[in-house]
């Protein structure tokens, strides 16, 4: 056997391809194609056009593909002997991994000195390609050569026209896909499949169910499971039930129901209009569901406010053996943050990080929101850091909503600072989180900023912008500003309304503000909760008894909404700013929901002010026994019976609130300098001006004794003397001790 010829020197070019094509269908037995591709250039059978093409395939073939040897191979053949197949070889493969790479391919091969023209498979690569890129010139260049051609190759073809429309899909020309699809000679099932998806993807439900009435009219035949999903995806909108209820029927007497993609497509359709009971319903009559089936649900019932469901889905479909995507973990941390539920989504990351998802954008975005909703701010920033450098803005959008709704505004300002030095571009979401961290902040400089970038980025007025914009002005007490804004919104919604109508409220223009109410009914919108607690604010600060009684009736006999204690604390405290603390006391006692401490806290503090000791006393001592947890109660209660010289019951007050651990919270104030916001605490010294502003405080209030306002400048300072005594600053307190002497 010594001299014996080795085995591929032997074979035929035909079996050498077929032990080729063998050995690429396997990761396995790749060293045996090296060895084939060794025996083929000792042969010489490399030299061989074929033999070299089946070379170029091997190496291409997934899941990892050598495009560095195919690239060789391929360079290996004599110029003159590459035929189209050995150009397609590299060129279909290159349309999947680097679309860039195909289109200079492409180009290449049409300049080549080889005379191939291409072929169906050459414009299907091309055309994948240019959709990748994305480049719609490069898809346009390959259009117009393929019109040039033969019928047989060329735009005539139903597999290029097919290809050519998915790529006009996918670049998000519908139109000239649409054109390319009435002017196809011949369709089959994928044409039509490709066209209803590319409606789907472009949200266009209506266009997409006429089309697939179109198909049924002309050819039925075609009809097919993946038509089928294409136009259940098509119509998987809030308002696509009526349809999608058809299109289920539809699908059940072809027999159609039985592909999972098809059951996928309808779990997804009901979840989205929201009946997760005909998504269940699906759900549970499948037979062959997948990691897809369960992700719908999953989601589904964490899109509908359902989490605690969502939830217990995750727990089952992990019991069931189904490894959870990226999808899932996307659903299940959503879930877990609008029910706050921490433990779960823990348990979500730990297993996504053994699954090896943790890295990829949009779960981590979920994973940000996750912990930032659950107030873990720190745990948010962790995951944030590892990937803030990724050009996304969903990932920025979440650590800044995050912050936001946490209460750290100024974090979410630097944040978003940040953000634009990086380049990244806000979306919609993203400019109404910062514009309500500015409104929490009364920061109208940031706000006009953040205006003008909105103008500059072109995200106009509409939606939430534009109410997030109104709300900043106003309350940053800007009403002129937010009532132009409001004036130029192109569509004006019930959140619009009670924002400008609020805005007007709490700032004394209650005539104003009720105003605007009418105008908004006579525009037809019809007023919510919110609206009526606006408007019986803007009456409370009026002291217009009459109106609110009248409004507070209309909720329920003119609008069918049933009061909240929001409104009847609005009466309660219309009542009390006119001095009628008899009938406050008298329509608390009346009402039958349970209003805990808040009503009568709001009698309490007008007692205090318009002297009543009567009804304060007895308002705060419905406070004591409710066993309120409010210190302002206790210091009001105790400074009403301190006026009436009763002691004992000063005192017993006092060592009530001692014994309940309740404590005074320090008061916080915000001031905006030179575009940079300062936070004041009471009885803390960290800004880091403190000495020179206490040194200044010191003067003043030397100055204002000297004018004659020494008790009234002391009375200011109560409770910061207060708060300094608590503190033992004692080299403070005797510096403005000795500043009243």
């Amino acid at each position: 056997m010594a001299g014996a010829a080795p085995p591929a020197l032997r074979m035929s070019h035909a079996q050498f391809i077929e032990h080729l094509r063998c050995a690429a269908s396997s990761v396995r037995t790749r060293r045996a194609g090296d060895a084939l591709h060794g025996w083929a250039l000792k042969s010489g059978a490399a030299s061989h056009t074929p033999v070299s093409n089946s070379l170029i395939t091997f190496y291409c073939s997934p899941p990892r593909p050598l495009l560095g040897a195919a690239f060789a191979v391929f360079a290996d053949i004599p110029a003159g002997l590459r035929d189209v197949a050995s150009w397609n070889s590299l060129l279909n493969p290159l349309s999947r991994h680097q679309p860039l790479a195909a289109l200079s391919h492409f180009r290449s091969m049409m300049s080549s000195t080889d005379a191939v023209l291409p072929t169906p498979h050459s414009f299907a690569a091309v055309f994948t390609a240019a959709a990748r890129v994305p480049s719609a010139s490069a898809g346009a260049v390959a259009h117009a050569f393929a019109c040039k051609l033969p019928s047989s190759s060329g735009s005539n073809n139903v597999f290029v026209s097919t290809a050519l429309l998915n790529m006009y899909c996918k670049l998000g020309a519908i139109s000239d896909a649409r054109r390319v699809f009435d002017q196809m000679p011949h369709r089959n099932a994928v044409s039509w499949a490709a066209m209803v998806s590319g409606y789907a993807t472009g949200k266009c439900s209506e266009e997409a169910f006429e089309l697939f009435r179109l198909m049924l009219q002309e050819c039925p035949l075609e009809k097919n499971e993946f038509v089928a999903t294409a136009v259940l995806s098509a119509v998987s909108v809030p308002l696509g039930l009526l349809i999608g209820v058809q299109l289920h029927g539809l699908v059940l007497k072809d027999g159609l129901v039985g592909f999972v993609s098809v059951e996928n497509s309808l779990v997804t359709m009901y979840a989205k209009a929201e009946c997760m009971d005909a998504a269940m319903a699906v759900f549970g009559s499948s037979k062959e569901r997948n990691s897809i089936t369960w992700s719908a649900m999953i989601t589904g019932y964490a899109q509908n406010g359902e989490a605690d469901c969502a939830a217990t889905m995750f727990l089952q479909m992990h019991s069931a053996g189904f490894s959870p995507t990226e999808f899932t973990f996307v659903g299940i941390l959503n879930a877990s943050s609008d029910m706050g539920a921490l433990v779960v989504g823990k348990q979500a990351h730990g297993l996504m990080v053994k699954l090896g998802f943790e890295r990829q954008v949009y779960v981590k975005s979920a994973l940000v929101d996750m912990y930032a909703k659950c107030g873990c701010t720190g745990d948010a920033k962790d995951g944030f850091h590892q990937l803030y450098d990724v050009d996304d803005v969903v990932i920025w959008t979440a650590m800044i909503t995050g912050h936001v709704q946490n209460g750290e505004h100024e974090e979410a300002l630097m944040l978003y600072s940040r953000m634009d030095k990086e380049g990244v571009m806000p979306s919609y979401l993203t400019v109404t989180s910062v514009l309500r961290a500015c409104a929490c902040l009364a920061a109208l400089e940031p706000g006009k900023q953040l205006h003008a970038q909105i103008l500059k980025c072109g995200f106009g007025l509409g939606g939430s912008v534009g109410t997030a914009l109104s709300t900043m002005y106003s309350k940053c007490g800007n009403l002129e500003d937010s009532m132009v804004v409001f004036r130029r919104m192109p569509d004006r919604d019930i959140i619009s309304w009670n924002s400008i109508i609020s805005g007007f409220s709490q700032h004394g223009r209650g005539r104003d503000a009720l105003d605007l109410f009418e105008e908004m009914k006579l525009e037809g919108i019809a007023p919510d909760h919110i609206t009526f607690i606006n408007v019986l604010c803007a009456c409370s600060h009026m002291g217009l008894v009459d109106r609110g009684w009248f409004y507070f009736r209309a909720m329920s006999k003119d609008y069918g909404l049933i009061p909240k204690l929001d409104h009847y604390a609005c009466i309660v405290d219309i009542l009390s700013r006119a001095g009628q603390l008899k009938e406050a006391k008298d329509f608390i006692e009346s009402i039958t929901i349970d209003h805990g401490t808040c009503l009568w806290r709001i009698v309490l503090g007008a007692c205090r002010s318009l002297r009543d000791f009567d009804v304060g006393a007895y308002a705060g001592e419905q406070l004591m026994e409710l066993g309120t947890e409010d210190s302002s109660a206790y210091i009001l209660l105790s400074n009403i019976y301190a006026a009436q010289r009763k002691w004992n019951d000063v005192e017993r007050v006092r060592h009530l609130m001692r014994l309940r651990g309740v404590s005074k919270d320090p008061g916080c104030s915000w001031v905006e300098l030179n575009n940079q916001v300062n936070v004041f605490v009471v009885g803390e010294q960290q800004h880091p001006e403190a000495e020179k502003i206490n040194v200044e405080l010191i003067r003043l209030a030397k100055h204002m004794k000297d004018e004659g306002y020494r008790q009234t400048y002391k009375f200011l300072f109560d409770d910061e003397l207060d708060a300094l005594r608590e503190r033992h600053e004692e080299q403070q307190l005797e510096l403005i001790s000795t500043a009243f002497s």
